[in-house]
């Protein structure tokens, strides 16, 4: 008689209700865009408009989807709606989530290699462009950075000591740190955790403080903009993004370090403070590539 084979036990997958904070979420990103792109605008003719108020409105929208989204999310975790499949998916997630940001750099990066290895010294008459050098502008010289555009605007260079090199321990430090409090929630040991991460958090915010300070420093001091060719462009679109990617790093471990404090994550069970961390270390990662890229070729 053959023997029969044992059922095959399926995991619940839980799929939460229909959920309004996509849609306002939506809504918080049309904002924020148009109200951004008035406001520029505003801002360079000296004119008074609606483009803050936009803007500002579609930030708050952001945030109160970002609070409401995040609260639904830790509600359904900790009332153990997740099985180990929805874990994987999550994880499946978080990596293509983090693959996308990478092309997202690789972009910038590209265009950053193409103007300093191919543009700047086709204008410079390599490749036999000798004619097409003279005609496009006259008397140029193949060199980086380029410090001065067709239109005469002339700027300095972001050299890597001072500011960059302290951003750069300190972005390194915090990863340093975020390791030994994800070592110290492996171990159970949740002062570890909280100090470590508490420190993370601090060095994130010290980081920002600083790229502010560069800033200033470039546009009062440097004559260094946004209207100073593709150098300037270049500079601002890189390190501006990236700052913007710490900004987000910090408020993920800002709401992960609220929710050590209520004595969420266990040993076993904690991915969310995993997938933070991964996304900590990969903004550090492109900092050192910025860093090297940006301010020291």
């Amino acid at each position: 008689m053959a023997q029969q084979e044992a059922p095959v036990a399926y995991e619940k997958y839980y799929v939460p209700d229909q959920s309004p904070w996509p849609i306002v979420g939506a809504v918080a990103l049309f904002l924020i865009a148009v109200g951004a792109g008035n406001f520029t605008i505003e801002m360079t003719k000296g004119k008074e408009g609606f483009g803050g108020y936009t803007l500002a409105a579609g930030l708050f929208l952001l945030m109160v989807m970002l609070v409401g989204w995040f609260k639904n999310q830790i509600d359904e975790s900790m009332s153990g709606l997740y099985s180990a499949q929805l874990g994987r998916s999550y994880r499946q997630g978080m990596l293509w989530f983090i693959f996308s940001e990478v092309m997202f750099f690789a972009a910038f990066f590209g265009a950053l290699f193409y103007a300093r290895m191919i543009a700047i010294p086709w204008l410079g008459g390599a490749s036999n462009n000798a004619m097409t050098n003279e005609v496009l502008w006259p008397g140029f010289e193949a060199m980086w950075p380029l410090v001065s555009t067709p239109g005469g605007i002339q700027t300095q260079a972001m050299g890597w000591m001072g500011l960059p090199a302290i951003n750069t321990v300190i972005l390194l430090i915090s990863s340093v740190t975020l390791h030994y409090a994800h070592v110290g929630l492996e171990q159970a040991k949740r002062k570890q955790l909280t100090v470590m991460l508490g420190v993370t958090i601090l060095l994130g915010c010290i980081f920002l403080g600083l790229q502010v300070q560069e800033y200033v420093h470039a546009y009062r001091d440097l004559g260094l903009t946004l209207q100073s060719g593709i150098y300037g462009n270049t500079f601002f679109l890189l390190t501006g993004f990236h700052g913007l990617h710490v900004t987000l790093g910090t408020i993920i471990l800002i709401v992960l370090f609220f929710r050590v404090l209520k004595g969420h994550f266990t040993p076993k069970e904690h991915f969310a403070f995993q997938a933070g961390s991964w996304y900590w270390h990969f903004v550090d990662v492109v900092w050192v590539m910025l860093f090297f890229f940006v301010y020291i070729l």
